[in-house]
């Protein structure tokens, strides 16, 4: 395991930049090359735009970091042509077991409905996501694509100005300039990049501390998420266990507000709580430990002129939840196809204004989510306590208190409701399928439908007949016509038709839906592409 942490995957080396005489412009820059910042460069790759990625770092991240991968995330990796490794090398699992004291209080099933490519997560450290972005990186720069990763190159300076960014970037032989059209900020909860710009974030720090632990062992635990509040192993806190690849397991445990850091990440503090919790007799090691603390909070505005923030430079979550590198992916999935078309000159920068507003409307609901569940997990008044361990009771023999019990909601899917980019709904269809909504898999004639879903404007007529292209001002919507007798499970008919005939919709190249009829209208659709692209 050291290996893939001492390995450079993209070391330092002199670029051509450092030797010119005037600081070299680059179309888009993305600070940081973590999952949400290879992810939006891979992205903006596939559409040739040309990108240029730098870190000061040179390897994968240390530890597991963020393990839990969602969905819809693993949707976006198969459009961006990585989904399968990831999928192959991580731990998949829909269920998950909630126990209070030393009992199982109930289950649950997070994909319960088959005809779904995907599973509902998988569990795969970070330092393997990243090592498969990078190959995936790799990959693109063999095919001649326009992207190019610099390790060993720190920003140190950032000068935004009408039209572009000025950076300065110091490296091993001294500092040089260069400047972006588009930066873009993945640089992480600490971000230089938003620090060198004087912004903050807003929000809520709770005062409460969870212990990481990486631990590499042997044992029988099925491959589901547990969680437990007050178990007899950590009295009146709480604990959670994962299983990742390798016969690594993650176990958080909640410590309390008032402790030394550094004393509880000692292992002579740490091997003792976890034997507490898998007995004596159980043999393991530990490979990462690290303390975090709650912080749901995030920017006032995502983009300020030709910078942006995506990730957790943009916002933070707690962990429970699994919504920060979700999220964050779903920030590069929003923004790339935006800063193509306006690359492009086919959208004005009223397109950028749409990321500001559907990413925040995004981190405005994990942060609720994530909000709720922290103040579930750690009551802050007896009051809350009693509540809490009242509804925990209920639910091991009452369903209807179940959805109350809060142990983390798991990222889901981020619906854009109110966007200004979605056009008009049709009504007696699907809710799951509205406008803003991203959309949903099923089986299809030769595979699944979000596998033919992607990097560009689509017309799908589900048992309605619409043109193979509609061009409108230079932007080119491909149409797809899909029959529900192909589909002998009925989930394409569940999911897009409910009980109408047949639909129309018209599909973002981020695989959301933009529009959607019960008929086709040329007219109609020209006007919902204009709204898509945020021209009126």
């Amino acid at each position: 395991m050291t290996k893939i942490f001492e390995t450079p995957l993209y070391p330092y080396a002199r670029s051509r930049d450092q030797d010119a005489a005037q600081p070299v412009r680059h179309t888009v820059v993305i600070v940081g090359a973590g999952p949400v910042g290879l992810a939006a460069a891979i992205d903006l790759a596939l559409q040739d735009v040309p990108v240029l990625v730098i870190d000061d770092n040179d390897k994968v991240s240390f530890g597991s970091r963020a393990i839990c991968f969602a969905k819809r995330p693993l949707e976006i990796l198969d459009r961006l042509g990585c989904g399968q490794p990831m999928v192959d090398k991580g731990v998949v699992w829909n269920l998950g077991k909630v126990f209070f004291d030393d009992r199982q209080v109930y289950g649950f099933n997070l994909l319960p409905e088959d005809g779904h490519k995907r599973p509902a997560f998988i569990n795969l450290q970070q330092y393997y996501f990243e090592l498969f972005l990078v190959e995936r990186v790799r990959a693109l720069q063999a095919e001649g694509r326009p992207i190019e990763i610099r390790g060993g190159n720190k920003v140190v300076s950032v000068d935004p100005r009408a039209d572009g960014v000025g950076l300065t970037i110091d490296t091993a032989d001294g500092p040089y300039r260069i400047e972006a059209d588009w930066l873009i900020a993945c640089d992480g909860a600490n971000s230089p990049v938003r620090r060198m710009m004087g912004l903050d974030f807003v929000g809520r720090i709770f005062e409460d501390n969870f212990l990481i632990a990486d631990v590499k062992m042997t044992a029988d635990f099925p491959t589901e998420r547990w969680f437990w509040f007050d178990p007899p192993f950590n009295r009146n806190q709480s604990a959670l266990l994962h299983k990742q690849p390798d016969n690594v397991w993650r176990i958080d445990l909640q410590l309390g507000w008032n402790i030394d850091k550094e004393v509880e990440k000692q292992p002579e503090r740490v091997i003792p709580r976890l034997k507490a919790m898998l007995g004596d007799e159980v043999e393991f090691e530990l490979e990462w430990v690290s303390i975090y603390t709650f912080q749901c909070r995030r920017m006032e505005r995502f983009r300020h002129g030709r910078v942006i923030f995506a990730g957790d430079s943009a916002h933070q979550v707690s962990p429970f939840g699994a919504r920060g590198a979700n999220s964050g992916l779903q920030d590069a999935d929003n923004l790339a196809w935006k800063l193509k078309l306006v690359i492009d000159g086919k959208a004005g920068e009223a397109l950028i204004d749409s990321y500001d507003a559907e990413r925040i409307h995004g981190a405005d609901e994990n942060i609720l989510n994530s909000s709720r569940s922290t103040d579930f997990i750690t009551p802050k008044s007896e009051t809350s306590r009693i509540f809490r361990d009242a509804v925990l009771d209920l639910s091991e023999r009452f369903e209807f208190a179940r959805p109350f019990v809060n142990s983390g909601r798991l990222s889901v899917p981020c619906t854009y409701d109110g966007s200004p980019l979605n056009g008009p709904d049709a009504a007696g269809l699907p809710a799951r399928s509205r406008p803003g909504s991203p959309a949903v898999d099923a089986p299809v004639e030769g595979g699944w439908l979000l596998d033919r879903l992607g990097n560009r404007f689509q017309l799908i007529g589900i048992n309605a007949d619409v043109p193979a292209v509609i061009e409108d001002h230079g932007v080119r919507i491909e149409g797809m016509t899909l029959s529900t007798a192909a589909d002998p499970s009925g989930a394409l008919a569940a999911r897009y038709l409910g009980t109408a005939p047949a639909a129309v919709y018209l599909m973002r190249p981020d695989q959301h839906v933009a529009a959607r009829w019960t008929a086709f209208d040329e007219a109609a659709v020209r006007k919902a592409l204009g709204i898509a692209l945020a021209r009126s």
